[in-house]
């Protein structure tokens, strides 16, 4: 069996030293260097040719992400696990876009640490609950804040009386109530409505309906 070379880059050696050891003690993973900082990875990746790099993300100099990202652009089969003792979103969030495999908190068990490295090395991704329910939320956030966006632009694009005809046929006024309450003619309400379908991509007073429940736009 193909042993996974795995190379450790971190600027303390204490660090480095231990989790050497602890991975000597499995025979599917040969240590292939031991690095103190990112620029040093740059000078002797390709001498060494690991399967899988294991970096700090603070280190003096190129931080980890710096050189996941280097690493990537040149040789993307390398893959990397980054190690760090802060588990932040905008830290995991920028690991992602630099092409990380993985990332762990530095506290994690010996186990999960030698599960990361024979998953990724199959070229699947990962990460522990925690980093998994971070990147979740982060990824909930942004799609809450794109849907409250969108429906910004699309209701502010109604004027004061597209919205008034809205919220009113929404509630389940007829055309002629619709009418009768803000002093205007069947006809006027009709072209409201059809300037409303249009301006938010729905095809008719069902969906309308359907829009301004979910928008909160009336209640129900």
């Amino acid at each position: 069996m193909a042993r996974i070379k795995v190379l450790l880059v971190d600027d303390h050696t204490i660090v480095r030293d231990s989790i050497a050891i602890m991975l000597a003690q499995f025979d599917d993973i040969q240590i292939v260097g031991s690095l103190s900082s990112g620029e040093e990875l740059i000078s002797k990746m390709r001498d060494l040719n690991p399967d899988v790099i294991i970096m700090d993300i603070h280190m003096k100099g190129m931080t980890g992400i710096e050189a996941t990202r280097w690493v990537k652009e040149r040789n993307n089969k390398v893959k990397v696990i980054l190690l760090s003792m802060e588990v932040k979103k905008e830290l995991v969030s920028a690991g992602i876009q630099s092409g990380i495999d993985g990332y762990l908190p530095k506290d994690v068990q010996k186990s999960t640490l030698i599960e990361a490295i024979r998953v990724v090395s199959k070229g699947e991704k990962y990460f522990n609950e925690a980093i998994t329910s971070l990147v979740f939320e982060d990824f909930y956030s942004r799609e809450v804040s794109a849907r409250q966006t969108k429906q910004h632009l699309e209701l502010t694009n109604l004027s004061k009386r597209e919205m008034e005809v809205l919220q009113l046929v929404a509630s389940g006024k007829s055309d002629k109530e619709v009418a009768d309450q803000l002093f205007i003619s069947t006809k006027t309400v009709n072209t409201h409505k059809m300037h409303i379908l249009d301006k938010l991509g729905l095809k008719n007073t069902a969906e309308l309906v359907k829009y301004a429940i979910k928008n909160e736009l009336i209640e129900f």
